[in-house]
């Protein structure tokens, strides 16, 4: 699949790191350094535009290198962005660690999974079919 690009950023466009990669690292466009401390978000733009197939989405995920080693995460994830989005793809973080986070220009900081998507349609019931689970929520399984 091909996907329009503008790459306005000082770094190579993402690409996947093996055959088998779902994702493709994001990297930081900054000019300056930014710290996150303890708790605090930020939004980082990555200088990059894209024009998605209707039907598809790009989902922005944490990288799990920096979630495990670093405390640092994406806030509303996955991110999601829309066929019709044409402005830059900025990255959400949130450093949930004890210690200051410095983000570095050119640092990948996100993934971006490119995926398909259905609209639904709604139609209104009154009564909905009946299955093993109902309504069980949150836990309904018990400990295991």
């Amino acid at each position: 699949m091909k996907i329009q690009v503008i790459n306005k950023s000082k770094h190579a466009l993402p690409a996947y790191a093996t055959e088998l990669s779902a994702g493709v690292d994001v990297r930081a466009n900054i000019d300056q350094p930014i710290t996150l401390a303890p708790l605090q978000r930020c939004m980082v733009p990555t200088g990059l535009f894209i024009a998605l197939p209707q039907g598809y989405e790009a989902q922005i995920r944490p990288r799990s290198g920096l979630a495990i080693k670093k405390g640092i995460t994406v806030l509303n994830t996955p991110g999601t962005i829309d066929a019709d989005y044409r402005g830059e793809i900025c990255i959400i973080l949130v450093n949930l660690s004890a210690d200051l986070f410095v983000i570095e220009d050119g640092e990948r900081i996100a993934q971006m999974v490119i995926a398909r998507h259905e609209q639904a349609e709604w139609e209104e019931v009154s009564v909905l079919d009946e299955t093993e689970r109902g309504a069980g929520g949150f836990g309904h399984t018990g400990k295991k």
